[in-house]
């Protein structure tokens, strides 16, 4: 196949990506019957069946996104947290004994990074399209979310990471920087130019009050960075946590403005806000100015959305998501300049 991927059209895209994961699958123990496309964003990801009927997830991520190191460093940290008692998934590891593979065929123009998971059972809680999505009471639910975000930032402040161990920075440059971690977000041609004027007077309020808040081991360690209802998943009465492709180093703060994000115009709201807070504080209290910072976070949230369709214009999920992601964006941003006592 002479085309990019790039060049292939999403049907193409698909087709290519079906061919990458039946050949990634004689890398893993196995007599692997059945292939199902469960998602295709960030990753590529199936739910792969052995004729046992045992399943399993298979990723194959996106070129270019992470390095193999900074993939191996994901899955290390994923087996650090499930050694805490933390409900997330079981790294499979391939026949060789590896984290994961690297995996091409005649049939896709590039080669793929696949790792294998142990499948998790639950239903998802919501959508970024969707918003919250269950029927369940939100309030111990948000509470049992605070808490295991709360037992993540703990677990990781006290692992000795290995030497080898990297991964990218949800800091103030990944965030407000020259080149924030998920692309130049103010330069996104679908915004307007009062829309773009806002967000750069919330970028630049936001340099100076990332400064005052700091970063300490209380309030800044590897996060998950994408703690939304999409990735909790709900299993009986047990909550567990999947896709740790956006995980690195950011602000606690930012993991849980995340948390709410995609339910900020949910009527149930400050309940919500309330029992995930609480959920926090039973493990690991937080102090008056970290929850001063919410508006700050939740803002900066919203620019890095607008990041990611900047630099993903040509996919079928940036496009369709790019209004409402758009909408949110400047809402939290004139909320945050309020906040902060600039309502120009």
């Amino acid at each position: 196949m002479s085309a990019s991927f790039a060049g292939l059209d999403h049907e193409q895209q698909i087709a290519a990506l079906q061919q990458l994961a039946w050949a990634a699958l004689r890398q893993w123990e196995g007599d692997f019957v059945g292939l199902e496309l469960i998602k295709y964003r960030e990753n590529a990801v199936y739910c792969a069946t052995r004729a046992d009927g045992t399943r399993s997830a298979l990723r194959l991520h996106r070129k270019g996104y992470h390095s193999e190191a900074a993939l191996r460093s994901e899955l290390m940290w994923m087996e650090e947290l499930a050694a805490g008692g933390i409900g997330v998934p079981q790294i499979i590891r391939t026949r060789d004994g590896r984290h994961l593979a690297e995996v091409d065929c005649a049939q896709c123009p590039e080669s793929r990074h696949v790792d294998m998971l142990g499948w998790m059972a639950g239903a998802t809680l919501g959508s970024a399209e969707g918003g919250l999505q269950t029927d369940a009471d939100v309030a111990p639910l948000f509470f049992e979310a605070g808490a295991m975000a709360a037992r993540i930032h703990l677990r990781s402040a006290q692992w000795r990471q290995p030497n080898e161990f990297t991964r990218h920075a949800w800091d103030e440059e990944g965030l407000v920087g020259a080149a924030p971690f998920w692309g130049r977000y103010w330069e996104l041609d679908l915004l307007t130019a009062d829309e773009r004027e806002l967000l750069q007077r919330a970028r630049e309020q936001a340099r100076m009050d990332l400064r005052r808040h700091g970063r300490t081991l209380a309030n800044f360690g590897m996060i998950h960075a994408d703690f939304v209802p999409e990735n909790l998943l709900l299993d009986g009465r047990r909550l567990q946590l999947i896709d740790f492709d956006d995980a690195g180093f950011g602000w606690h703060m930012f993991e849980l403005a995340t948390a709410l994000y995609f339910s900020i115009d949910d009527p149930r709201y400050a309940e919500i806000e309330a029992a995930l807070f609480a959920g926090y504080d039973s493990v690991k209290p937080l102090t008056a100015a970290d929850r001063a910072t919410l508006p700050l976070f939740l803002a900066l949230r919203g620019t890095t959305y607008l990041g990611w369709v900047h630099t993903r214009r040509n996919s079928r999920a940036a496009e369709e998501l790019a209004p409402m992601l758009i909408e949110r964006a400047c809402l939290t941003a004139r909320r945050y300049l309020e906040a902060v006592g600039d309502a120009r």
